[in-house]
């Protein structure tokens, strides 16, 4: 069984103040190649992006794919659409989905999540104190499905809402909160 990273980082980050791919921590931390390095239990990555697309693709290692979601503005279900495309033609089972603004997520989490995997028919998500959060492991089977329900910016909430999905509890190893605004 294999699964695919997929990184949601098309946002213009307008509560936070620009595009959260391009922000770094106080010490120099990028929150992008944070985000890449915590996929590396996955069989490759593609990060989607759409805000300052040139700029942001500049900064990942040649390693990772990369896809542009034209109509990103419209909201994060347009991200995920373009990023379930885009792995359409892989040979992955499934895709494990997270955010770029996610700062504690890692690669003990993702690998967590991936543990749950069940092939094509997969669907766990991780949870922090009982509260479902990212990243969320995403079977082939459930990609038209997701990409169906994921519309403005609901991503697969609704899919997710509907569907029986695995928490796998990641509480010892994050706390899974995203950044929405800078301080």
């Amino acid at each position: 069984m294999t699964s695919r990273g997929l990184l949601l980082a098309a946002g213009a980050g307008s509560r936070y103040g620009g595009p959260k791919a391009l922000v770094r921590d106080a010490d120099g931390t990028s929150w992008l190649l944070r985000a890449v390095h915590a996929l590396v239990p996955c069989d490759g990555v593609t990060v989607v992006l759409g805000a300052s697309a040139a700029e942001v693709a500049q900064l990942l290692p040649p390693s990772v794919d990369v896809v542009v979601a034209d109509d990103w503005q419209s909201g994060m279900g347009a991200s995920l659409r373009s990023g379930l495309a885009a792995v359409t033609e892989s040979p992955a089972d499934s895709v494990l989905v997270t955010l770029v603004d996610l700062p504690d997520v890692t690669p003990e989490v993702v690998g967590r999540v991936l543990a749950a995997q069940d092939g094509a028919a997969s669907l766990a998500r991780a949870s922090y104190d009982g509260v479902p959060g990212h990243p969320v492991l995403i079977g082939r089977d459930h990609w038209a499905g997701v990409a169906a329900a994921a519309v403005a910016d609901r991503g697969a909430r609704d899919y997710l809402a509907e569907a029986p999905v695995t928490l796998v509890d990641c509480s010892d190893l994050a706390t899974g909160v995203d950044v929405d605004e800078s301080s």
